[in-house]
């Protein structure tokens, strides 16, 4: 549906115009319209003014600090470094009750292959994980780095 200034093209043109994106083509289809269209030509240099603001942009880099993800207190790091073996220990022992008590309670053998055919590609898919992050670990050059 043409623009109300007689643009019969996305307004997405111009600012691939602006990027100097376009084919031979649509470059010069974008040109002839810009000869005759105050409105889009207007356009066109707010995207390069935008274009200008967004290339001459400075980005403060944060200090190593603000990026580390470690906790910044003793308490912290004791708290956190005892935490997750515990959740980890109490997911293990929940599930595995969970898994115990369904187990016990059917009789019925496609129920139990289907038990046990979800904890056994759980199990495979966690080791393999667990595999290849051991293995990955010991080959890192950059493991010491810290940001």
């Amino acid at each position: 549906m043409p623009e109300p200034c007689g643009r019969t093209f996305d307004e997405a043109l111009l600012s691939g115009y602006v990027d100097r994106a376009l084919v031979q083509r649509e470059g010069q289809r974008v040109r002839l319209h810009l000869e005759s269209c105050a409105a889009c030509r207007a356009t066109v240099e707010d995207l390069r003014a935008m274009r200008e603001a967004a290339m001459s942009s400075t980005f403060e880099t944060p200090r190593d600090e603000e990026w580390s993800e470690t906790p910044h207190t003793e308490a912290g790091r004791l708290l956190v470094g005892l935490g997750w073996p515990l959740v980890t220990a109490w997911a293990v022992l929940v599930g595995g009750y969970a898994l115990w008590g369904s187990w016990q309670e059917t009789d019925n053998l496609l129920e139990r292959l289907m038990l046990l055919g979800g904890v056994t590609g759980f199990a495979m898919l966690f080791v393999g994980v667990l595999l290849d992050r051991l293995k990955a670990a010991k080959t890192d050059h950059y493991r010491e780095v810290h940001r």
